[in-house]
């Protein structure tokens, strides 16, 4: 996905829409955080595609309310202009009570492309 090794940036450095989208996610806000994406979006998350703003946003809902956890940013990385990874800490009722979980972000037109969520 990357065309060189991501370095270490501060999470302030995160483009906006990266912030916008991971505050309206945390807040179950899922119009806001829908409207971070391009209209033709993927989100891969669980080993799940979802392709699309009416997938994705059956996918958030379906987060929001599948279990009771707190997130945490812990770390930012940047890859190249258009390629970020966001690094949070989970903990909550869901298999496994803890996960540091890496949000990658292919950004395109200042909108999220796709997001990868994985361990």
């Amino acid at each position: 996905m990357y065309d060189s090794q991501p370095r270490t940036i501060t999470p302030d450095a995160l483009p906006r829409v990266i912030t916008r989208y991971l505050d309206a996610h945390r807040a179950h806000d899922t119009a806001s955080a829908v409207a971070a994406f391009t209209r033709d979006a993927t989100v891969v998350d669980d080993g799940n595609s979802y392709e699309g703003a009416a997938a994705i946003e059956r996918w958030l809902d379906r987060a929001a309310t599948e279990f009771t956890y707190t997130i945490r940013l812990t770390g930012a990385q940047q890859a190249d202009p258009s390629h970020y990874v966001a690094t949070h800490h989970l903990e909550g009722d869901f298999p496994g009570g803890t996960v540091d979980l890496h949000y990658r972000f292919a950004l395109r037109d200042d909108l999220i492309e796709r997001l990868v969520i994985e361990p």
